[in-house]
């Protein structure tokens, strides 16, 4: 794996309550040869680790993730994929007597600090569940619950909102005469991609999807990789997956953790033909997991 140094960047998401100065940091990048150095990462982290009391969920992660990109998380059951994915937009503080220690940083803020305001940081990073949790609401309300949640109330913005949503979501075309209807009453396929319109729906930089395939069918699964090609021109895109030909087809980059660790973070095909650890090569080949 390279090293390489890279700068912060300076923008600011979160709306702290103070200025936070962030410093140059190491930490582990795909290949710098099919990166622009210059480039800030959208999600970096450098030696972090997480707990779930004294049990530890993912420990000393360092990575960085890029813009407009699909990076692919694999490994085995309990490995770390979903504890690392939703430590990203602190999901995993709903769960008692967690903590995080080292640097967990977006858009150059550490998200960890104290002062990160969690309903903007969730705004800006947008969760796709395994399951498709639509609202019990309309199609247009589950759409328009986040910008209402951020102060939008006029109707005919609400409703181009929607509109948007709903076709980057390839959801527009099969309900555009039935947005009174209940979300509920949609097929599996059609619910995970209203859930990615309402994610999209607060204007997020990334977008985080845990095993968002693994409930559907063919069918819908092909649709939401298409979704996620289209996707990934305007959102840096984090998958979890336990399908490795999935995480082939539609990632970049990839990430290989085991037992709480990241063992290897490279290119796709590279991983995946050529990895640099005997581990990933066992993990790939079917040797375990």
């Amino acid at each position: 794996m390279t090293k390489l140094s890279t700068p912060a960047a300076s923008s600011h998401l979160f709306d702290f309550k103070g200025t936070i100065e962030s410093k140059s940091k190491t930490v582990t990048t795909p290949n710098p040869e099919q990166t622009d150095i210059c480039e800030c990462s959208v999600v970096s982290a450098k030696d972090f680790s997480f707990y779930y009391g004294k049990t530890t969920g993912v420990k000393n992660i360092s990575m960085e993730i890029f813009p407009c990109r699909v990076t692919a998380i694999i490994g085995p059951s309990g490995c770390g994929k979903s504890t690392f994915l939703r430590s990203i937009n602190r999901m995993n503080d709903l769960i008692p007597a967690t903590r995080a220690t080292g640097i967990l940083e977006v858009n150059g803020q550490n998200i960890y600090d104290k002062r990160t305001n969690l309903v903007n940081l969730r705004q800006q990073v947008g969760m796709v569940f395994q399951k498709p949790n639509p609202f019990a609401k309309s199609i247009f309300d589950n759409v328009a619950y986040g910008p209402r949640l951020q102060g939008i109330r006029n109707r005919t913005k609400l409703e181009g909102l929607v509109e948007e949503c709903l076709k980057s979501s390839a959801l527009w075309d099969e309900v555009k005469d039935n947005l009174d209807k209940s979300a509920l009453a949609l097929s599996g396929g059609q619910q995970q991609r209203l859930c990615i319109a309402r994610a999209l729906a607060t204007n997020p930089r990334v977008l985080l999807m845990d095993e968002p395939c693994s409930a559907l069918d063919p069918l819908a699964t092909a649709r939401i990789e298409d979704l996620i090609e289209q996707l990934k021109t305007q959102y840096t895109i984090i998958i979890v997956t336990h399908n490795m030909q999935q995480a082939a087809r539609v990632s970049e980059h990839a990430a290989f953790f085991c037992l709480g660790e990241l063992i290897e973070y490279d290119l796709t095909p590279k991983l995946f033909t050529n990895p640099s650890h005997k581990q990933t090569e066992d993990y790939i080949t079917g040797r375990f997991g």
